[in-house]
């Protein structure tokens, strides 16, 4: 094998890495909007698969509640498919408050702005192909 060779494979080797970089490290930007106050915080967990879908989050981000919208942002997010659930956790208890019904007092969304009957949607609803795009999710306060 001559240098030149080896110098093409190596040249090719180094852009497929590259390439393959490229593909993983995408954001994954999300604007939450209807949010209702000032207090507490915005929680979001990404999920990667139906069967972790609001049992274990991919990846997890959190930021201070604003009047109107937050934005929130995953880092180093590959394409796939994806769903998000999001709530306004106004407390800071880390859980989304219920009365003793069980209906939400805080606010809630998922991706797609995808609902279910008597609990969350489910992944099939909520989830999305994911290719370097912006989501929005609408919370709802029952």
């Amino acid at each position: 094998m001559n240098t030149q060779h080896k110098v093409r494979l190596i040249l090719l080797g180094i852009f497929m890495a590259a390439a393959t970089l490229f593909t993983y490290a995408q954001t994954m930007t999300v604007v939450i909007k209807n949010v209702n106050s000032n207090v507490g915080s915005v929680q979001l967990r990404l999920y990667n698969s139906e069967e972790q879908f609001m049992k274990k989050a991919f990846a997890v981000a959190e930021v201070k509640a604003v009047n109107g919208q937050v934005v929130a942002v995953f880092e180093n997010v590959a394409s796939g498919t994806y769903a998000i659930s999001v709530m306004h956790d106004a407390n800071d208890n880390q859980e989304l408050d219920s009365n003793f019904m069980g209906i939400p007092k805080e606010g809630f969304g998922f991706s797609n702005d995808a609902t279910g009957m008597f609990g969350p949607p489910d992944f099939k609803k909520a989830s999305f192909q994911f290719s370097n795009q912006e989501m929005v999710i609408n919370l709802r306060y029952l």
